[in-house]
């Protein structure tokens, strides 16, 4: 696996740079009020975060006027362990360089991922990132050895929260893990430990040794 920076054309393939906003302040909080944990920690909604005037910018451009959540993911980490997708976009931005492991779902063969078609993209602090809705994603990872990261994640309002109870009408129904939330797993990970469907074959990707 070679790392590339989102600057590099392929990414178009997986998501976008958002340029025009001002993330001082939503940075500066992030910093200021989260916890960057030895493990990985995601919390889809901080009071602190979502009160701030970027909120409304959000909103408003990047989503259309749609409701959304301000959260966070940090901590520690080099593994995929699983990967999910959403019925929308999803924006990152981090107060460190931090690296997205993705794949498309058009590379899904009935409901399969075989983990060869992951990549690695660079994504510097600062730089804010649109994951696309036909992207499969997970917890960022470590850019530099040893280093952790902080990194704000926008969603649609409600997204990753609680399951909602559903009669399973189709193979996609039973990957649901959360509200919006279809996760594949992969068999090392935790998540499959706890129930996740196991829908991601081959070595689960671990960027340890290439950062």
């Amino acid at each position: 696996m070679k790392i590339l920076p989102v600057t590099d054309p392929s990414f178009q393939n997986y998501g976008q740079i958002l340029t025009g906003y001002d993330l001082k302040e939503l940075l500066e909080t992030l910093d200021k009020v989260t916890p960057c944990p030895e493990g990985v920690d995601y919390v889809p909604e901080q009071a602190e975060l979502q009160a701030l005037a970027i909120e409304k910018d959000l909103r408003n451009n990047a989503y259309g006027g749609m409701p959304i959540q301000i959260g966070w993911c940090n901590g520690h980490n080099t593994k995929m362990n699983c990967l999910e997708y959403h019925r929308d976009s999803e924006l990152n931005v981090g107060t460190e360089d931090f690296i997205l492991l993705l794949a498309k779902r058009e590379d899904l063969k009935d409901g399969v991922l075989d983990a060869d078609k992951v990549a690695a993209y660079y994504c510097p602090k600062g730089v804010m990132v649109e994951v696309y809705a036909t992207t499969l994603h997970y917890a960022p990872c470590s850019a530099k050895k040893g280093q952790g990261f902080k990194v704000v994640i926008v969603l649609p309002k409600g997204t990753n929260l609680a399951k909602p109870e559903i009669d399973v009408k189709n193979a996609e129904d039973e990957i649901l893990w959360a509200a919006n939330k279809w996760l594949l797993a992969h068999a090392d990970s935790a998540e499959a430990a706890q129930g996740a469907k196991v829908m991601i074959t081959g070595k689960n990707p671990d960027i340890a040794d290439l950062i």
